[in-house]
């Protein structure tokens, strides 16, 4: 809105005997305020509020207010969202009679203005005097569900009473269309969205976001635990991916002292196990009498006489048959190094932030099969070539706090993190730095700050074919390999043994089969990244692939020291031959109307970033081939923008400094960001959006 018309409509406001009338007259008279947008409408109304704040004499008071309150109200059901704050501000509508708002809510509820109803009791504060499943039943029954969030959202109490009702609507024995029926012709009605479900999603969702206690809410949590119970029955007697002690460690944490639950393990364990091995895992999961049928205690009655529970028979040649198809550690046992305490943590960090050091990094946590929360953090494992550490991160954090120093353990995350003298490799990084951020709150910023990182993910899309030792006839029938284990099978032969993946990674002590596979999970990075280092051709990569690699763009400049640094030692102990980086001035600026690019097809969102500063910009298709990059490179003068290892095959394609590689795990404004200060592009006010149509 011009400085002139804003002036104009104040200078009308003063003329007004009565501007909260005048107003109330012109809104009336006209039907271009009802639409979306910033209409005059709505210009000269937040110009009244603001003229109201500068002229405190104005508003009025009495049977006079009341009036215009009550034609206010009559008119806030049909006008845009954007002029109800105004308009409840400029009318005072919080001091007006609270009975006599109610009524009128209740007025555009019998109509069937629910989101109105809603809308209008929010803003007015209404909801403590409203009966919240009447209110939110039709919403939810519209696919409202943010409107009944936002609903009850300042309300604990609405909180409590809505999370118990949606959990009485989740009961398998309660009857929802009970519920539908009265509403059968209700606009927007979507009953594909009304099922226990969606019902149960958004339960959890409630719970975490209003951080309730789930006990609030026994159907729900109790569905979920019996998925969970299915989901371990499928995982150990189906398909198999279990071991014993694994599989019974999670039964146990899931079923725990719920009756309901023990029922129904009873009766898997009888139809999976037969009434002998029920009765060996009641014995095991100490099962009350009273939930057994009668074949299962009898069974149990013969087992009190054994001192212990059975082993399950495991084959003989089980061990010998494990080291013969899954990937083994190269290191001695006593080189896994389990660390609860900070002397010994201390020692560990010594080791491992020395510059030019090369880590493999991973983290476990306890598996939530759906529950509340985010999963924290609960073993961090670090391989160097002769030996792994695995940081008992929980045990640490309670010790540092006790101890007054709870920023001790972040520090040390953030100093390997942001040193661009160690390379750190992982695999799927930012799913791990996620749950390290729900660990610890200080480590939040972590991937911003990342230095020195080697994700071997996307390594992994890259890589072509399987290695030379493996071999079907030695794999049998099994679950295909996926992700990690992939990997380590097309690289190093053999794929890792994941029976461990889905342990109790909280419960201590851990299990020896736990402690190695923590250890094998973090070490067989090492092994990869040397071996594509080793012979990257094999494997589809570019032959420069070390280089590529370490020395990947980084967030923050390297210091002169850093980027004169001509080797990165190999876990081997062999020596890589770095790229030699001359410190040089920056190039010239230029405006982003002269500079043109290429985006990769990963990079479609910084295309359209770039596009939206000035950016002259051409992007592949998902499905074009990376070479098709060089080739409009090549005719049309552009740079080309892309990452990972498809920066090895395009930059030998095109001229010196005409291909750029982009960090892939930033989002599009910190990759625009690295771009314009690597080639110098300033860009200025009337640059951005020039190129949108």
């Amino acid at each position: 809105v011009s400085r002139q018309l804003k002036e104009e409509i104040r200078r009308g406001f003063a003329r007004l005997e009565d501007p909260l009338a005048g107003l109330l007259a012109m809104l009336e008279s006209s039907s271009d305020w009802k639409g979306k947008g910033q209409s005059l409408e709505y210009c000269i109304t937040t110009e009244l509020q603001l003229w109201i704040k500068a002229h405190p004499a104005v508003p009025q008071s009495g049977t006079k207010l009341k009036k215009l309150q009550a034609r206010v109200l009559g008119m806030l059901s049909q006008c845009p969202a954007n002029l109800l704050d105004p308009l409840i501000s400029i009318y005072q509508l919080h001091t007006a009679d609270r009975n006599y708002l109610l009524e009128h809510v209740s007025h555009l509820y019998l109509q069937g203005s629910y989101k109105e109803a809603a809308i209008l009791s929010i803003k007015l504060k209404l909801q403590p005097d409203q009966d919240v499943e009447k209110m939110c039943t039709p919403l939810l029954l519209q696919d409202k569900a943010n409107l009944v969030e936002d609903y009850v959202a300042e309300y604990p109490e609405l909180q409590r009473k809505l999370l118990q009702t949606l959990d009485t609507w989740c009961d398998p024995s309660f009857s929802i269309s009970d519920i539908t029926r009265p509403y059968q012709g209700l606009s927007k009605y979507k009953p594909e969205k009304f099922n226990r479900r969606v019902l149960s999603k958004l339960v959890f969702r409630l719970l975490q976001r209003f951080n309730v206690d789930p006990a609030l809410c026994p159907n729900v949590i109790n569905q979920r635990h019996l998925r969970t119970l299915n989901y371990l029955f499928y995982k150990r007697f189906v398909e198999k991916t279990m071991t014993e002690e694994n599989w019974a460690d999670h039964i146990q944490s899931t079923v725990g002292e719920n009756r309901w639950l023990q029922g129904h393990l009873v009766q898997s364990l009888l139809r999976h196990c037969g009434a002998r091995g029920a009765a060996r895992w009641a014995q095991h999961c100490r099962l009350p009498p009273d939930v057994l049928p009668r074949a299962v205690a009898e069974e149990l009655q013969r087992l009190h006489i054994q001192d212990r529970v059975e082993e399950v028979t495991k084959a003989d040649n089980y061990e010998a048959r494990k080291k013969k198809d899954y990937y083994q550690l190269p290191i001695p046992r006593e080189n896994i190094r389990f660390l609860q305490t900070w002397e010994e943590t201390l020692q560990c960090w010594e080791k491992v932030l020395q510059p030019g050091q090369v880590v493999g990094v991973d983290m476990e946590w306890k598996p939530s099969f759906g529950m509340v929360g985010k999963p924290r953090v609960a073993l961090l494992q670090l391989a160097l070539k002769d030996e792994v550490f695995l940081l008992d991160l929980p045990r640490l954090l309670e010790q540092a706090e006790a101890e007054g120093e709870k920023e001790k353990l972040p520090y040390f995350i953030q100093m390997l993190y942001s040193d661009a003298a160690i390379t750190k490799l992982g695999y799927g990084m930012s799913g791990d730095l996620s749950s390290l951020a729900a660990t610890c709150s200080a480590l939040k910023d972590t991937e911003k700050q990342m230095q020195g990182v080697v994700d071997l993910l996307a390594v992994d899309k890259q890589v072509d074919g399987l290695s030379p030792e493996h071999s079907h006839e030695e794999r049998g029938v099994r679950q295909p390999e996926k992700g990690l284990s992939l990997l380590v099978q097309h690289v190093l032969g053999k794929p890792l043994d994941k029976t461990e993946q889905l342990s109790n990674w909280e419960k201590r002590p851990l299990r020896e089969e736990q402690i190695l596979y923590a250890a094998s999970d973090a070490y067989c990075l090492l092994e990869i990244y040397e071996r594509l280092c080793k012979d990257p051709e094999s494997f589809g990569l570019g032959s420069d692939l070390p280089d590529s690699l370490v020395g990947k763009e980084s967030k923050k400049p390297r210091t002169k020291k850093q980027l004169n640094k001509q080797e990165v030692p190999s876990p081997s102990g062999q020596e890589f031959q770095g790229p030699r980086m001359e410190p040089s001035s920056p190039p010239a600026p230029i405006s982003p109307q002269e500079f043109s690019v290429v985006c990769d097809n990963m990079l479609q969102g910084l295309g359209r970033y770039l596009r939206c500063l000035g950016v002259d910009v051409r992007l592949l298709d998902n499905e074009d081939d990376h070479r098709k990059a060089a080739e409009i490179a090549r005719q049309e003068g552009r740079v080309i923008l892309t990452s990972g290892l498809a920066y090895q095959t395009l930059r030998s394609q095109v001229g010196e400094g005409r291909c750029f590689s982009v960090n892939c795990s930033k989002k599009a404004k910190e990759q625009a960001l690295q771009v314009l200060k690597h080639f110098n592009v300033q860009v200025s006010l009337s640059d951005i959006f020039s190129r949108c149509q």
